[in-house]
Order: structure tokens, then sequence, then C-alpha cells
């Protein structure tokens, strides 16, 4: 197989089975429609909700969590921000107890969110919120005695999907190969910041718009991007919204050492070394990657 045949395999081996998508559509929508019932009088399956996150942003490759929105009526908010003591972790538990009327699965309102957890080991978490005037959107916080906070998905999301149509599909495959790097490697990042810097670099990446036949100078460069970045640098600005996307660890070192290893990939395939090109390949990203 060529380059571009590993390449294009090992983006088509990260992406989600037809079966655990539709699992999760189902799923996302029988919440919808539960919490519509709660609190709009409505039993649409859509309306009011949102995927957010790396399954909303496209750039997820397994289903741990799958983090959703939904926003309820600006008079729920005056009710709540009206408590007496933590009208945040009221709200929660009131959203668990409407859900629980669809599921009866394991259940559990703290922090954010509302989690439900399934047997087949996925995930939701779901944040009640309300929308502002800017389209951004306010979600409890239970912690501390109780505060509202904000958040603005949509642009992300947006630019994100934007982006990687302008740029043949390239910016979700490499968030996605990133994440394969980052569980192999277990590197100290979040995925708003993986999806963030791999936008970033292919935003000035001169072959940016090229197919899976430059996969391998795509990664190679990639590390070295990310390898460069400043160890003391806290925080970077996500696409679209610019909201602050903080670092979790040091992940440059890393970051290098799979630098050289793609250098060595990329000489061993230049040498007609095949094999062991795809084993350098599968050591940075894993058994993912076609042996």
């Amino acid at each position: 197989m060529s380059v571009s045949d590993n390449f294009k395999t090992f983006c088509n081996n990260l992406r989600m089975s037809d079966d655990t998508v539709d699992s999760i559509a189902y799923r996302y929508k029988r919440i919808t429609k539960q919490l519509n019932k709660c609190y709009w009088n409505s039993e649409s399956e859509t309306s009011h909700s949102l995927y957010v996150g790396s399954y909303g942003r496209g750039t997820e490759i397994h289903t741990s969590d799958i983090d959703m929105l939904f926003w309820l009526p600006y008079e729920d908010y005056m009710r709540f921000d009206n408590y007496i003591g933590n009208g945040q972790s009221a709200l929660l538990q009131e959203v668990k107890n409407c859900i629980q009327n669809t599921y009866k699965t394991y259940m559990r309102a703290d922090g954010q969110v509302v989690k439900v957890d399934f047997t087949d080991k996925i995930s939701f978490e779901i944040v009640p919120c309300f929308v502002n005037t800017d389209d951004s959107f306010t979600y409890p916080d239970t912690n501390s005695g109780g505060s509202w906070r904000t958040t603005n998905p949509k642009p992300e999301i947006a630019e994100m999907i934007s982006a990687n149509n302008l740029w043949n599909k390239n910016l979700k495959r490499l968030c996605r190969m990133a994440r394969a790097w980052k569980q192999v490697w277990d590197v100290p990042m979040g995925g708003l910041l993986i999806d963030t810097l791999a936008y970033k670099f292919l935003k000035a990446w001169a072959n940016k718009d090229k197919s899976f036949i430059y996969y391998d100078w795509m990664s190679r460069d990639f590390f070295k991007f990310l390898c460069e970045q400043s160890e003391s640098q806290s925080y970077w600005l996500s696409p679209g919204a610019n909201q602050f996307v903080w670092r979790k660890g040091k992940f440059e070192y890393k970051a290098k050492r799979c630098y050289n290893i793609s250098l060595e990939a990329i000489q061993n395939e230049s040498d007609g070394y095949h094999y062991t090109s795809k084993t350098k390949w599968r050591e940075i990203y894993g058994t993912k990657f076609p042996s």
C-alpha cells in the first residue's frame, strides 16, 4: 500500500461505526424529546438542543462522552436564579428527574452537567442552559455555592466546518489523528486544545488543501508545530469564538519525540522500507494505523 492508501485507511479506521452513530442519535432524540415535554410543552426530538464538544465539532474518535446543550425558557432562569441557596444545583436535579422519565440507567447531576451512563460505555453529558441575546449560552455551575457561566460553542462549530470544507476535509482528519496520538502517548491535551492547535497549524500550512499523499508530511510538520509551542503559554484562543482554551500539561516533549519518529518513517518510506515505515507510524498512532 502507498502512503496515501495507508493514511486513508488509518483515517477510515478512526471513524465511528454507523451503528454507534445511529445509537447516539437515537438517545439524543429521546433525551431532547423528554426535556421538551418538561420545559416547552413540545414533543420535538430536535428543538432546543445541540451537540457540542468534540462530537459536536466532528472530531471525536471514540464515544466515552457525548456533550449536548439543552436550553430552557428564560422564566426558568429567573426561577432558579432567585433560589435561596444553590439554585444551580436545584436546576441540575430537576433536569435529572425529568430525564429519568425516559431513562432509568445510572445518572448523576453534579458540577455543570447531568450525566447519563449507558451499559455500552457511551455517556451523555447534558448541560441545561439559557440562550443569551448574542446567541451564547448561560449554564449552571454548582461548585462553591453555585454560579452562572457562559459558553459560546456555535462559532467554534461553524468555523471548524467552514475551514474543514475549505481545506479539503483535512482539518477534522488531523484532529482525529491527533486524538489517536494522544491516546497512545497519554498526551495531556483536551479535545478543544487539539482542535484549536490543529486549526492554527493548518491555517498556515502550505499544503492544507492537498490529499492523503501529503499526510506523512502533515504529521511531521504538525508535530514540529506542537513541539515548538512555548511551554510557558497557558492558554490559546479557540477558532471562531476566541474562547480561552487552557493547557492541561506539557505536551511539547512528546510531540518532539514523535516528530523525530515521523522523520524516520518518512526516510524509511523513501528508502523502500515500507514495512518499517508503517511500524514507525504505528508507534506514533497505534494499531488503527495499518500494519
